[in-house]
């Protein structure tokens, strides 16, 4: 495998230096504040990333004022107590993309949110205690126990809501498979995932970075070399 001080290094040289290169890394992830995050964000954020795999992410955010009033602020109690009547309607609901799947997804996340809550005090407190060097598990959780959450949609949920983990996009598998990570172009299979997880377990352990700052370093050191106006635009570790 190719050493991360070599792939840092091609990355600081495509960004403008050590300096600029910092920049453009995101902060350490604080596991306190995750704890502290009401169910109704978490909510909130599983949804908007279940809306947004397979349509324009700009499409959502513009609507998601829209989407905050239609769902009732993702407030899990009153949800909880909606009769079909109130999911029905939503599919004639303007203020939202009127996706029936993906609509009622949230119906069903809600219900996984306030299962995990009773076990662990808060959906925010349970992610806060999963250790980054086992993110394939908690992937694997969200998606039997979740809904429209498998794939990367549940980690970009994961990395939105501020917890440490990779994102297996299309530059960071770049990155690995050209270090010499024998893995798919588009890791979707256990196996594949298991790799990616022992290598960044690896670079951590090298480098004492965040799991999302080592991810957001592969993306840049390879791949379209985009300026620092246009990553600002794009999705984490594009």
């Amino acid at each position: 495998m190719t050493s991360f001080k070599t792939i840092r290094a091609r990355a600081e040289k495509r960004k403008g230096g050590p300096k600029a290169l910092a920049k453009l890394l995101p902060a350490r992830p604080d596991p306190k504040a995750l704890a502290k995050l009401g169910d109704d964000r978490i909510l909130a954020e599983m949804s908007k990333r279940a809306f947004c795999a397979g349509f324009a992410w700009s499409v959502i955010e513009t609507k998601w004022p829209g989407f905050e009033k239609a769902f009732g602020g993702f407030k899990l109690g009153p949800l909880s107590l909606k009769p079909d009547e109130f999911w029905d309607d939503l599919m004639k609901d303007k203020r939202i993309v009127r996706n029936g799947a993906k609509i009622m997804s949230v119906r069903a996340n809600a219900g996984f949110i306030r299962e995990i809550a009773r076990e662990h005090g808060s959906f925010g407190k349970f992610l806060a205690a999963w250790p980054s060097s086992n993110e394939i598990g908690l992937l694997e959780l969200l998606a039997k126990r979740g809904s429209r959450l498998g794939g990367n949609t549940g980690q970009m949920m994961l990395r939105f809501l501020g917890w440490d983990g990779f994102v297996t996009s299309r530059d960071v598998v770049l990155c690995l498979r050209d270090a010499g990570l024998d893995i798919a172009e588009t890791v979707t299979s256990k196996r594949d995932l298991a790799k990616v997880q022992a290598q960044f377990n690896v670079w951590a352990e090298e480098t004492g970075l965040a799991y999302v700052q080592i991810s957001r370093i592969c993306a840049l050191s390879i791949g379209e070399n985009y300026s620092a106006e246009k990553l600002a635009t794009m999705g984490a570790d594009d």
